[in-house]
């Protein structure tokens, strides 16, 4: 589908405002492709994007610095529009948190998954009664949705509403890099255990084959900070935070995406590895993982808590139709299948604040 035209002004109250979080490169792309799927449908909608907050030291801070932000962006774009908007959808639990205002909610995982012990002490009781308060929730995945509280998950007013998910190009005439990882969050991401696969596997590929793996998303002095000495890894190039179009650049060069996560809230990346035909090695882990029952109906050698034996065997013994089976596996993920459930659902649920149990 062509790419979402610009929206005509509003004659009337705006349709959808969409309070972003933007707190990484995932949230900000997933904002950015429901609102193009919004109006490709016919809706006018705007973004409202929180100001990053400055760094703190403990995810209770980070997430009430960011919950303040994300309510004083939408009270400025609440200020600002001439009359209320029809709908408010707020872009994760966090932003929601603080709202001036209930609206739906839109996440990849809730506090009561990825934020345990202390690190949520204060989140989880409030994530709950927004739970409870918003008119709508529309989980990433049905995995996110399960870690919801049951009460709401009962309650009929969910709508899974995953983000789109497409090859970004033509495939480079030679897949010319081994391997890439995304270590937006190293720890989270278990980019300890991919560099120790990788070690364990450089020495034993072909001298005149790629020898390569391409650390993406943080740079070397943040890993740096955060323990990664790569100095003297042999074949590790890290480059940075990418614009979107470049990174998915390197995708379509490289024959594996490797990673190691301890929690998973729902894997855009590797979704969209696959999409841009690389193989996926992962090791299994918890959290709605989306991408992870995918990977194992394509190979199930690649999914394996011994990655390194996953990611030897993934160089070495490459299945040919894994490309293809990939795409299949993600055509519900599609720009034209999103917009199909914008269409007939999300609109309905949003601009009539009708239940989903609501047959009229």
């Amino acid at each position: 589908m062509a790419a979402a035209p610009p929206a005509a002004p509003a004659t009337g109250p705006l349709d959808v405002l969409i309070v972003s979080l933007g707190s990484t490169e995932g949230l900000r792309r997933a904002d950015e492709e429901l609102r193009d799927s919004l109006v490709r449908v016919g809706a006018t909608v705007e973004i409202a994007r929180a100001l990053p907050p400055k760094p703190t030291r403990t995810l209770m801070l980070t997430d009430l610095a960011w919950a303040r932000a994300a309510r004083a962006a939408a009270s400025r774009a609440l200020a600002q529009q001439p009359s209320p908007p029809r709908a408010i959808v707020y872009s994760s639990t966090t932003a929601a948190l603080l709202w001036p205002r209930p609206g739906a909610i839109r996440f990849d995982a809730p506090s009561a998954g990825n934020r345990p012990g202390h690190h949520g002490l204060w989140q989880r009781p409030l994530e709950r009664r927004r739970l409870e308060q918003a008119p709508l929730l529309l989980p990433w995945s049905e995995g996110g949705l399960s870690e919801v509280p049951a009460s709401v998950r009962r309650s009929g007013r969910a709508l899974v509403l995953p983000v789109p998910v497409e090859p970004s190009g033509s495939p480079a005439p030679e897949r010319d890099i081994a391997a890439i990882t995304y270590a937006a969050n190293p720890a989270k991401k278990g980019l300890d255990r991919v560099l120790a696969a990788w070690r364990g596997v450089r020495d034993e590929l072909p001298a005149d084959g790629p020898r390569e793996l391409v650390v993406a998303g943080v740079s070397a002095r943040d890993l740096a900070a955060a323990g990664f000495d790569l100095g003297t890894a042999d074949g590790v190039n890290v480059v940075g935070a990418l614009p979107s179009t470049d990174y998915r650049a390197l995708l379509r060069r490289a024959r594996v995406f490797v990673c190691a996560p301890r929690r998973e809230d729902y894997g855009i990346a590797q979704l969209e590895a696959l999409a841009d035909g690389c193989m996926l090695v992962t090791t299994p882990a918890p959290g709605p993982y989306a991408a992870l029952p995918i990977a194992r109906a394509l190979d199930a050698r690649l999914v394996d808590a011994d990655l390194g034996t996953a990611l030897q065997l993934a160089l070495a013994d490459p299945l040919a139709d894994y490309p293809g089976r990939a795409l299949d596996g993600l055509a519900r993920l599609t720009r034209d299948t999103i917009d199909e459930l914008v269409a007939d659902e999300l609109l309905r649920l949003l601009l009539r604040g009708a239940r989903l149990d609501d047959t009229a």
